[in-house]
């Protein structure tokens, strides 16, 4: 399994060897040995799964959870494709205010980590577009928050020839400066302390 460190610190991307024969294919999107070399330590304690489907132009995010508790995502597409999105939103990070991304689909069977306390987005480019992720604490509904994917602060790209599908939630969420003026935003020593526990 290849690896390479992200635009945003502390996030990587992963891409397996998939074996393909007369059959199909088998893949492992997620090998204990890489992750160690990458992070030096092993995967979170994984609290839950999670597994969406979204047609083609389905925007979802700028996602994040209140820090504490945060949350860590090990994420790849299962079908379809999509345009997985990093966003680094926690105060007196290095690279706070960057972000990054990689195309996740059955064929590369890329995945990535992401850190606890980074904003998650992902756009779907076909229809039946299903992302799987494993995350480090369980869903609370009032610890979900988001931000505006469209901010023209964070400048996020997407193809032109789409039109992008959004929730109610996500087509009113405050911009970045918005959120950090709320005191929404999770503080980047918070982050690495709650990333520190998985050592």
């Amino acid at each position: 399994m290849k690896y390479r460190p992200l635009n945003v610190a502390g996030a990587y991307e992963f891409t397996p060897q998939s074996f393909p024969d007369e059959r199909g294919v088998f893949v492992s999107p997620y090998q204990e040995e890489a992750f160690v070399a990458a992070l030096g330590h092993k995967l979170f304690p994984v609290a839950q799964t999670n597994h969406s489907r979204s047609r083609r132009g389905v925007l979802r995010g700028i996602h994040f959870t209140l820090t504490p508790p945060g949350t860590a995502k090990y994420v790849y597409c299962a079908s379809g494709s999509a345009i997985d999105i990093i966003v680094d939103i926690r105060v007196g990070s290095p690279t706070f205010g960057k972000w990054d991304s990689a195309v996740l689909d059955p064929l590369d069977f890329r995945a990535m980590y992401f850190p606890p306390g980074v904003g998650h987005a992902f756009l779907a480019l076909e229809d039946d577009t299903v992302m799987s992720y494993m995350i480090s604490s369980p869903y609370v509904a009032a610890h979900e928050l988001a931000i505006d994917p469209l901010d023209p602060d964070i400048g996020l790209e997407f193809p032109s020839d789409l039109t992008l599908i959004q929730s109610e939630r996500d087509s009113v969420a405050p911009t970045l400066a918005q959120a950090a003026e709320l005191g929404l935003l999770p503080e980047y020593r918070v982050s690495q302390a709650i990333g520190d526990t998985f050592r």
